[in-house]
């Protein structure tokens, strides 16, 4: 069993230098981009591919592969990940001659990869090599070549793949994103690949997908008494209740707020009707709009509900503050 020597202050003081390390690895990678115009080529060659881009690899390169597969795929470019391994046993039936390759080996020299090298260039894929050494194997049989050295790894052997994992991974994410920007894609693009994260629930979720409908939205008509009305807000849970005409438009809302400040102003309510008490020309909104936009109008408006109307002014809906919490919009 190793000892160990549990040291804190040497410990952040080792944490700082390792990020120092990679970050200046990352930035010697930046500077050095346009020594050649592989990478321009390479952005150039995945723009235009007619099948997908294959990223490929073994070990750490293998994970920091499977990750770029992933960014590619959420940024409009179709990828996938195959171990090298697997493409010699099987695998390679996968890629077709409309494909390109991202071979990732820091090395070059990785055997599983130079094995499937000559089926790639017998079946006309590209190949995109991301090695630290331009003059390795991969790289001298690659169509193309991203240059990913490093002096060395922050790692205090010199071993562990650190400050080479890193700037792959930096080197990937910027043709992924040169990719990005040259197709234009958008934040609706991106949330249609992400229909369960936080940007998707904004954009893609609209008022109509959340509001509540029918019998659950409460409404009474001018002419009712305030205690009915009541009645109403209470039965459906929403803290209002809107106010409309014989053809169902929109003429008015009334809140649980307006009935508290209505009792301290003139205490007894019994008597009174809603067109005397309600809100005229309520804050309203259609049910095409995206969720998003009534958050929005709910923190404008500082309310908590608001009204689901069509063009006409008929109402729809309703939807309160909670439908958007419950939803993950907010």
């Amino acid at each position: 069993m190793i000892e160990t020597h549990y040291d804190a202050e040497a410990a952040v003081r080792l944490g700082r230098d390792v990020l120092a390390h990679e970050a200046d690895a990352i930035l010697a990678a930046a500077k050095r981009l346009g020594d050649t115009p592989d990478f321009a080529l390479a952005v150039k060659a995945v723009l235009g591919c007619r099948g997908r881009l294959v990223v490929s690899g073994v070990g750490k390169s293998g994970h920091i592969g499977r990750k770029l597969a992933a960014t590619f795929a959420s940024t409009g470019t179709p990828a996938f990940f195959v171990h090298a391994g697997e493409a010699a046993h099987g695998d390679l039936g996968m890629i077709t001659s409309d494909d390109i390759v991202l071979g990732i080996s820091y090395s070059g020299e990785t055997q599983e990869l130079l094995m499937i090298v000559p089926i790639l260039k017998r079946e006309g894929a590209t190949l995109i090599a991301m090695t630290g050494n331009p003059n390795s194997t991969l790289a001298k049989h690659a169509d193309l070549h991203i240059n990913c050295h490093v002096e060395r790894e922050a790692c205090p052997l010199n071993l562990a793949p650190t400050s080479s994992t890193t700037v792959t991974l930096a080197l990937g994410d910027a043709l992924a994103v040169a990719c990005l920007s040259a197709k234009g894609f958008s934040k609706e693009d991106f949330a249609r690949s992400h229909p369960g994260g936080a940007l998707g629930r904004r954009l893609l979720i609209h008022v109509r997908d959340i509001m509540r409908q029918g019998a659950a939205v409460p409404r009474v008509t001018a002419d009712i008494r305030l205690l009915d009305a009541i009645r109403e807000i209470t039965a459906k849970h929403i803290g209002m209740t809107a106010v409309v005409d014989a053809d169902d438009h929109v003429i008015g809302i009334f809140t649980e707020g307006d009935l508290r400040r209505l009792i301290e102003k003139v205490g007894d309510v019994r008597n009174l009707v809603m067109r005397d008490v309600m809100t005229p020309n309520p804050h309203t909104i259609g049910p095409d709009e995206l969720a998003a936009s009534a958050v929005k109008a709910l923190e404008a408006h500082q309310c908590n509900q608001l009204l689901v109307v069509d063009a006409d002014g008929k109402l729809l809906g309703a939807l309160h503050m909670h439908d958007l919490m419950d939803a993950k919009v907010i």
